[in-house]
């Protein structure tokens, strides 16, 4: 088996369950990619195979964090968007209801002010009465005296 240096290595592919990470090897520590993956594997000692995985192990949390943190943001811009939609198709409903009420009351004050003029006819009608009955009164009393 030959030597596979780190640094040959463009990235390295790491999936953790249904998520994805592409690490730069430029992004790991530069002890690292001096050695070669198979001296850190062939070399046994402990010192170089615990800074190995720490490095990726580093990497991989903050990768981690960094997604979960985008994630996070992304769920809350969605919530928004869908909060803003739900937020405008209940203020169109409102408007439709709104606008309904204030053609039922256009329709209302029309019926009232018919209402109104029948009632000033009939009151007019009735003081033509009132004074008709007056001079009729007037009338029947002088022939009854």
């Amino acid at each position: 088996m030959g030597l596979l240096k780190l640094s040959s290595i463009p990235s390295i592919d790491v999936c953790v369950g249904p998520v994805f990470f592409r690490i730069s090897t430029d992004d790991l520590p530069s002890p690292v990619r001096r050695c070669s993956l198979f001296e850190v594997m062939a070399t046994g000692t402990p010192d170089s195979q615990a800074r190995f995985g720490q490095s990726v192990k580093g990497l991989l949390t903050e990768k981690v964090n960094t997604c979960g943190t985008d994630v996070i943001a992304l769920t809350k811009q969605v919530l928004k968007g869908s909060r803003s939609s739900e937020l405008l198709g209940q203020a169109a409903r409102n408007m439709v209801l709104q606008e309904d009420a204030i053609l039922h009351s256009e329709d209302s004050l029309r019926k009232m002010a018919i209402i109104t003029t029948h009632l000033q006819y009939q009151q007019e009608a009735i003081q033509k009465n009132v004074e008709q009955s007056s001079n009729l009164q007037d009338q029947l009393n002088h022939l009854l005296k």
